[in-house]
This record gives C-alpha cells, structure tokens and sequence, in this order.
C-alpha cells in the first residue's frame, strides 16, 4: 500500500458515519461488549465479503462515539481530502481532535491528511495515537505499513502488516502484500 492508496480506507469510516445516528443512549460498556463480540468475528470471518460486513459493523460502532459536529467536521476534512486539499481537511481534523481527542477514527483520518501533504512523521505520531485509544485498529495498521514502507522501513511495514491481519485476516489483498513486503524485508536483511 502506497500512502495515497489509503484513500478508500477514508471513504469507509465516512459510509459509516453517514449510516449512524448521533451517540444514542445505549451505554459505552454495551458497545464495547459489542465491539469485542464484532472483533472475534472479524478475526474468524470466512471470507473477504463477510469480514466486510463485520468490517462494517464495527466502523459504525465507533461512529457512534462521535458527537453531531465532530461527524460534521470528519466529512467536511474527507471532501476537502477528496477534493486534493488536504491543508483544509488538516484543519477540520484538528478542530475534530480538540472536540474529541478521544475519538480514536479523528486521528486517523488526520493521519491519512498528512499521509497527503507528505508528513510522514506526523502521519506516523497520529497513527500511534490511533493505536493507543484501539490497538485494534486494523486500519491504522495498515495505514501504519504503508506509511513505513514509503519511509524506506520494510520491517516495521511487515510488522504492522502482520498486526493488521492478525485482527482482520480477510483483508483482501493482505496475503499478497505480507508477501511482498517479506521479500523486501529480507533482502533488506542480507
């Protein structure tokens, strides 16, 4: 994955976003369990279409999480990304982050902003933020290796590869790309 490949990934938090309602009343505790209970479903979907669905599923879950204006906000940054601007889509990432830096799917559509802009290394301090509020965040993972494999790093690329698929084993064409990225670490390695 090249960091400008990981466009659709932006486009698939935004579907959710766009199919959920403001957080409801149910509490944070029943999503988690339900969020928990999708992840294990995830990991032994059987194919790429059904680990979409749950893929899916769980993108709308952390929707929820979001306030009216930060969902606002989100899909005004994914348009002005969309639109090649990411300086602007930076911004409504930003004003995002300071209404909810809780909200792990924030950082990591700012992360793919400056994946744009050509900041790698603020793209990588915002994935890892990502990963510290969901260390299961497939996504990020998988924005995370493109992000070192572009920085010249094949192994940290694999490792983060491996991790992705580790919680999302049907990302389709993750084998291949495992593949791939092998042979560049290990001809790094001789």
């Amino acid at each position: 994955m090249r960091p400008l490949l990981v466009l659709p990934f932006l486009l698939l938090p935004l579907a959710a976003l766009a199919q959920t309602a403001p957080p409801s009343a149910r509490g944070a505790e029943a999503r988690k369990a339900e969020l928990d209970r999708a992840f294990e479903a995830l990991r032994s979907a059987p194919d790429e279409a059904g680990a979409a669905l749950v893929e899916t599923r769980i993108r709308q879950l952390w929707a929820q999480a979001a306030s009216p204006a930060v969902t606002l906000l989100l899909r005004r940054g994914a348009r002005n990304l969309e639109a090649q601007l990411p300086e602007e889509a930076l911004e409504d990432f930003d004003a995002a982050i300071t209404l909810s830096p809780e909200f792990a799917e924030a950082w990591h559509l700012r992360a793919q902003a400056y994946l744009r802009a050509g900041d790698i290394p603020a793209a990588v301090r915002d994935l890892r933020e990502v990963l510290r509020l969901e260390p299961r965040h497939w996504a990020a993972l998988e924005t995370l290796a493109a992000a070192q494999e572009a920085a010249g790093d094949a192994e940290g690329a694999l490792r983060s590869l491996r991790a992705a698929l580790e919680i999302s084993p049907k990302t389709p064409g993750g084998a291949e790309k495992l593949r791939e990225l092998q042979r560049k670490a290990e001809g790094e390695a001789l």
